[in-house]
C-alpha cells in the first residue's frame, strides 16, 4: 500500500478532475472528489509513519503489563504516533485547500461561486487586484484556519507528551 499511496500522493489533485467529471458529472460532487483526492494520501502516509515510528519500548512496555494487539495500537501505538497525525492532516487541509480552489476553477461553470471561481473571473477580466485581493483572502482563511483547528490541539498533543517548547 505504500507505494501506491505514495504514487497517488505525487499525482496533482487537478489530474483527478477528468475522471471526477466522467464518474461523477459536473457538479459539486466533484469539487468534493478532487478535495478529499488531494488530501487523502498526505494523510494516510503521515499516520503510517507515525505508527511505524512509535518507539518499541512502548509497545514492549505495554505487553509486558499485559496488553493485547487491539488494546496496544488503541491506548499507546495511535496516541503516541498522534503528532505525526496531526502533520499529516495539516498537510491534508493544506492539500484539500488548493484541491478546492483548483476544482472551484476548473469547474466554475456549475455555477459554484466561490474563492477559486472569483479568481478565475479575476483572470478571465484581467483584473489584477482582484486576483491579488482573493489570493490573500485564501492565504488568510488557510492561515486562520490552521490556527484554529490544529493549533490548539497540536499544543495539547506536545504538553501531553511533554516535547512542548514552552
Amino acid at each position: 500500500m505504500g507505494a501506491l499511496t505514495l504514487g497517488l500522493q505525487n499525482l496533482p489533485s487537478i489530474c483527478w478532475t477528468p475522471l471526477a467529471i466522467l464518474w461523477i458529472g459536473q457538479n459539486e460532487t466533484a469539487i468534493l472528489f478532487i478535495v478529499v483526492m488531494g488530501a487523502l494520501g498526505s494523510i494516510i502516509i503521515s499516520t503510517q509513519a507515525g505508527v511505524q515510528s512509535v518507539s518499541p519500548i512502548y509497545v514492549r512496555a505495554a505487553r509486558t503489563m499485559g496488553s493485547r494487539e487491539l488494546h496496544t495500537y488503541l491506548k499507546v501505538s495511535i496516541p503516541a504516533s498522534l503528532p505525526a497525525i496531526v502533520t499529516g492532516m495539516k498537510m491534508g487541509w493544506s492539500f484539500a485547500w488548493r484541491s478546492l480552489m483548483a476544482g472551484e476553477m476548473i469547474l466554475f461553470t456549475i455555477g459554484v461561486s466561490g474563492l477559486g471561481h472569483i479568481l478565475h473571473m479575476g483572470r478571465e477580466l484581467l483584473d489584477m487586484s482582484r486576483v491579488i485581493g482573493v489570493m490573500l483572502i485564501i492565504i488568510a482563511i488557510g492561515l486562520i484556519t490552521d490556527k484554529a483547528l490544529f493549533g490548539r490541539w497540536e499544543a495539547r498533543i506536545h504538553e501531553r507528551w511533554g516535547t512542548s517548547k514552552t
